[in-house]
This record gives structure tokens, C-alpha cells and sequence, in this order.
């Protein structure tokens, strides 16, 4: 198949379809064995694996443009809006406590990763940057801009992520003795009833809208939290009482995970192995000191410690949110939480860096 391309991105059909079989492959042996999270879990897993060796899929090479895969995310968006209703705002009130808790969490957990990297030899630069606990991307441009190895930086704030996301379903499985999405998928409350013709128009809608709304805005992580704020204010308004349906959830995370495997593709073994070994001493400790907040906390939101310690755990909003849907956590909670860790975590970056990079 000859390439093609939309706008940016090129993509080649048959690479990108060899690459999305073996994903599926992945997640549905991940999903057999009873991984936590098990069709994200299995499709990062086995293309990563791929990726990392160089090997190719029925000839073709690892291919999975990244704006493809953020085309799944406005479903996990609208899919968490479905749980706004309005007697949620009140019990939301009761949340400052840790909403505050956030804002001691969030330079604890980037200077206690900066010493980590710091004393596995990273410049200042990189380790600062590195040690962001959120916004991968805006962490990657203001320590390119800075002077930071960009490679070495990327690579770190990606193993971040999946490090985190890799964890924390086994950390559950470790305590609950039950897998994270293990049975059935991940599932929305509401996603078995049969959506209408309206339905259907009505999530389209909030999520191409609330994505375009929420670039405007200039939404933290917006390919998620604009759908997501569409999606609440429809759900409030009565305009739908309809989420997607729960096949939808299991295909975002095939894409998804899939996406996260494929951009291990180039990397060196020797750099990668450096990544790994400093990353899992600064996600095991910023998982440690969020369990620590989670202990304090969990009472006085009134909400179990799991899910607190999902809130402030240092991964991906969307992935949290997928495993908070799993769990039956309040996935709004969760959400938000990570929603201002971002914005947080970036802000923080800012205000210090100047500090770093006098130098």
C-alpha cells in the first residue's frame, strides 16, 4: 500500500495495520491471562518488545502515528463526563483536602526524583526537567529550550508514564488479589444500554467539540478534558444520559497501548537500560510517597485509600482514569486530581527553573 498523508502526519496503511494486529494480539493474550488492565496492558507490552528488538510484522515495521492514537482519547473523556450528575458538585466540595495535599505532593515528588537522577549522573538540566511528576510534553520543550539532553529527557518522562501505568494495576493485584480489568474490560456505568441515533450525535459532538474548545481554552492534556467537560455539561443539561459502549473502551486500549509500545522504536539498549534502572527508582519512590498522602488523606475526603492513591499516582490521566473505571473508583475524583497535577507540576517547573539552569 502506498503511504499517505494527513496534514502532518504520514502514515503507511499497511505498516500501521500489521502493527494494530500484533496490539491486538497483545491485549487479547494479555486479557486471557488475566493481566491488570490486561488489553493495554498486553498491546504495550508485546510491541514494546517488538519495538525495542526491531523486528518486523509481517514484514512491515512498527508504525503507529501518535495523533492516531490520540484519536481514542476523547472516548475515555466523554465516557468519564457520563458520571457527572448534579449532586456531585456537593460531594466534591469535601475534596479540598487533598486538593491541597496536591500542592505539597507535586514539588516532594520533583525534588525527591531530581536527586535520584541527579545522583545517577544526569546533568542538572536533564534530571530538573526529567523529575516533572506531569506534563510530559511541555516538560520535554522547556528542557530542550533549557539545554537538556532531549533524548535522555523524553526517554525518562516516557518511562514516567508507563513505568507508573505498568505498576500500579500490579500493586492492586498485589493487595486486592484481584486484576484490574481483568474480566470484562474495563466498563462505564451505563455503557450496556443501547445508545440512540441522538445519543450518538450528541457524544460525537462533545467529543470533536470539546476538544476544539478545549485547545482554545488551553486545557491541560485537552484531547481528554475538553470531551470530558463537553460531556458533563450534556449529561447535566440532560441532553443524554448515554456513554460509549463498553467495546469502545476495549479498543482505546489496544490503540492506546499499542501507541505507548511503539515509541520505544529506536531506542538504544544501553540508554534504554540507564532509562529503566533510574526510572524505577523514581516511580517506586513517588508511588511510595503518594501511598504516604493516601494514608493521611483518605479520611478526610471520605473517599478508600485506593483511590486517593490512584489520584496521585504520577501517570497518565487517561490511563488512571481507565484503571479508576475498572476499580469502580469515583473516576471524576481521579480525574480532576490528575487534571491539577498537571497544571501543578508544570507551574512548579516554571517557577524553580531558573534556579537550575542559572548554572
Amino acid at each position: 500500500m502506498t503511504p499517505i498523508r494527513i496534514g502532518k502526519t504520514r502514515i503507511d496503511p499497511a505498516a500501521l495495520l500489521a502493527t494494530l494486529a500484533l496490539g491486538t494480539l497483545g491485549g487479547g493474550v494479555g486479557h486471557l491471562l488475566g493481566l491488570p488492565l490486561g488489553y493495554l496492558m498486553g498491546s504495550l507490552l508485546l510491541v514494546a518488545i517488538w519495538s525495542v528488538r526491531g523486528w518486523r510484522v509481517l514484514g512491515q515495521p512498527i508504525h503507529l502515528p501518535q495523533p492516531l492514537r490520540m484519536c481514542f482519547i476523547p472516548i475515555v473523556g466523554v465516557g468519564i463526563g457520563g458520571a457527572f450528575t448534579p449532586g456531585l458538585f456537593q460531594e466534591a466540595a469535601g475534596w479540598w483536602p487533598s486538593v491541597l495535599g496536591l500542592f505539597l505532593f507535586i514539588p516532594l515528588a520533583h525534588f525527591i526524583s531530581y536527586r535520584i537522577y541527579r545522583a545517577g549522573g544526569l546533568s542538572p538540566v536533564t534530571a530538573y526537567f526529567g523529575g516533572v511528576p506531569g506534563g510530559l510534553i511541555e516538560s520535554v520543550v522547556m528542557g530542550e529550550e533549557a539545554g537538556a539532553d532531549v533524548a535522555l529527557l523524553t526517554l525518562i518522562q516516557f518511562l514516567r508514564l508507563i513505568l507508573t501505568i505498568v505498576s500500579v494495576p500490579l500493586i492492586f493485584l498485589a493487595l486486592t488479589g484481584h486484576s484490574v480489568g481483568s474480566s470484562a474490560g474495563v466498563a462505564m456505568a451505563g455503557a450496556e444500554n443501547p445508545l440512540e441515533a441522538l445519543d450518538i450525535l450528541v457524544l460525537l459532538v462533545a467529543a470533536a467539540g470539546g476538544y476544539a474548545l478545549g485547545r482554545v481554552l488551553h486545557f491541560p492534556a485537552p484531547i481528554l478534558t475538553g470531551p470530558l467537560a463537553a460531556s458533563a455539561l450534556a449529561h447535566l443539561l440532560g441532553l443524554t444520559d448515554a456513554v460509549p459502549p463498553g467495546w469502545t473502551l476495549i479498543v482505546t486500549q489496544i490503540v492506546v497501548g499499542t501507541g505507548l509500545g511503539a515509541r520505544f522504536t529506536g531506542m538504544g539498549g544501553a540508554m534504554l537500560r540507564r532509562g529503566v534502572a533510574l526510572g524505577l527508582v523514581s516511580v517506586g519512590a513517588s508511588l511510595i510517597l503518594a501511598f504516604a498522602f493516601a494514608e493521611v488523606l483518605h479520611l478526610t475526603v471520605d473517599m478508600p485509600i485506593a483511590a486517593v492513591f490512584l489520584a496521585f499516582a504520577p501517570g497518565g490521566v487517561t490511563e488512571m482514569s481507565l484503571i479508576a473505571l475498572s476499580l469502580h473508583i469515583s473516576v471524576v475524583f481521579v480525574s480532576l486530581h490528575h487534571v491539577l497535577r498537571i497544571l501543578l507540576a508544570i507551574s512548579f517547573a516554571r517557577l524553580f527553573a531558573s534556579r537550575v539552569t542559572k548554572g
